[in-house]
Formats: structure tokens, sequence, C-alpha cells
């Protein structure tokens, strides 16, 4: 059938630029607001305000302005590196790009540092529980999910991880076999000294806190999403990192 839309009709070559730069510029995005995170905890500011009011200007809109852990996927990473690469083949500024790159990876160190610094780096025997896995909500797809850098280091530093997710679990054993898997979050949340929120599925938007907190042996939680409202968090009585 017809399909109803816009049509650029052009060159492979452009054509193929036009996909590396459509998904570039999402990634810019991501970074960006993920930069301003970083920024906002320095001074004082709250990224979620700064980011819905930016996204308010129609020339930049909402869309993927959403600090957290960085990006991950089939996509976003693999296109920013081949537009590195391409633009290093054919002696091109490349500092954009390679400043996005760079950034996504500073997002899941940021996080990495906040959980390191409140255990004043002695993780080992330390249970932390995580809510997932996959690079983002409703897949089960764990290509450069942030989770894993940050998984790996707690298990790297002698803690020990139990983690749930809804879809990634059977991919994410490929990658991580020697991490606990349990059947639901309520299940990550027993017993561990924090919580640390790596993907933001609506099954934990809408957990009981109140349980969530008797299961844990700390009330504390490190939110990579942003998925829950300081305010409340604190009124319920846990020790809340969120991003930005």
């Amino acid at each position: 059938k017809p399909i109803n839309g816009h049509f650029v009709i052009t060159t492979i070559e452009t054509a193929e630029v036009i996909k590396y730069a459509s998904n570039t510029m999402l990634a810019t995005k991501i970074s960006f607001a993920n930069a301003m995170a970083m920024f906002c905890e320095a001074v004082g500011a709250d990224v979620e305000q700064v980011m819905e009011a930016v996204g308010l200007d129609q020339r930049i809109g909402k869309q993927f302005l959403a600090a957290g852990i960085g990006y991950g996927g089939s996509c976003f990473p693999k296109d920013v590196k081949a537009l590195i690469a391409i633009a290093k083949q054919h002696k091109t500024n490349s500092a954009l790009f390679a400043a996005v790159e760079e950034t996504n990876k500073l997002a899941y160190l940021n996080f990495i540092k906040k959980v390191d610094k409140f255990f004043d780096s002695k993780l080992k025997g330390v249970k932390i529980g995580v809510l997932g896995l996959s690079f983002k909500p409703n897949t089960d797809d764990m290509r450069d999910a942030p989770s894993m850098p940050i998984i790996k280091f707690l298990i790297g530093n002698g803690a020990k991880v139990t983690a749930y997710d809804p879809k990634a679990e059977d991919n994410a054993k490929k990658l991580l076999p020697i991490i606990s898997y349990v059947n639901t979050p309520y299940d990550a949340a027993k017993d561990a000294e924090a919580l640390l929120i790596l993907t933001e599925w609506n099954e934990f938007k809408q957990l009981d806190l109140k349980k969530i907190k008797n299961l844990l042996k700390r009330p504390i939680v490190f939110d990579g999403r942003n998925i829950y409202e300081p305010e409340k968090m604190k009124s319920l009585g846990f020790t809340y990192f969120s991003t930005g």
C-alpha cells in the first residue's frame, strides 16, 4: 500500500549519511541531557526541570532529552562510531561526534562513581540488587547496555549482584553468567544493601515502594533512570540518589 509521508529522493551515499546523521543527532540529545545532568549535580540545579523547560522550545523538542546512564542498543553506538570512523578516514572534523560517544561513557561512569563513593570503595561482599538489564524497556536487547559496565564494575570489586529484568534475563545470562537472577523485583531487593535502577521498565514505576523498603537491608536506591520523585522517596525513608 502507499506510504503517506515525505520522501527524499537521493543518492546511496547521501542516504547512508542520513541514517548515520539521524541516529547521531538523537544520541547527541541524550548525551547533552547527561552532560547537563552532571553539570546540574555540580551547581545544585534540577536536570529534570531543566530538560522539561528546554524541551518546551519547539525548535528543540522533548524527545530524547532524558538524563540517565547513557544510550545503548544496536543503532546509536554503532552509527556514532561509524560516523567518527568515516570522518577520520576522510580527514574531516569528528570532534562533536567523539564528544557524544565520550559523554555517553561518562554517564555510566558517573553513576558507578556515586555507588562506589557511597560504599567508600569497599564493595567486597556487599549485596546489590539490580532492576533492569536491557538497554531500554520493552526489549530483551543487551547490546551495549549501560547495565553491563556497571555490573562488571560491581562484581569486579567483590559485590554480590542479584538482578531482575522482565525480558532480558536469557540474553544477560550469556554475558553475565556469574550474577544471580531472580523472578521478581522484590526478590532482587530482598536483603540488598542498595537497589540500582538501570532500565526504566513501567513495571518498576508501579512497585510497592513500602514493600521494597522493608525488603532491603538498607533503604538505599540509586536511580539511573529518574523514575521516582526524590521528595516521595525521601518521605518514604529512602536514601535516594537520582541522576542530575
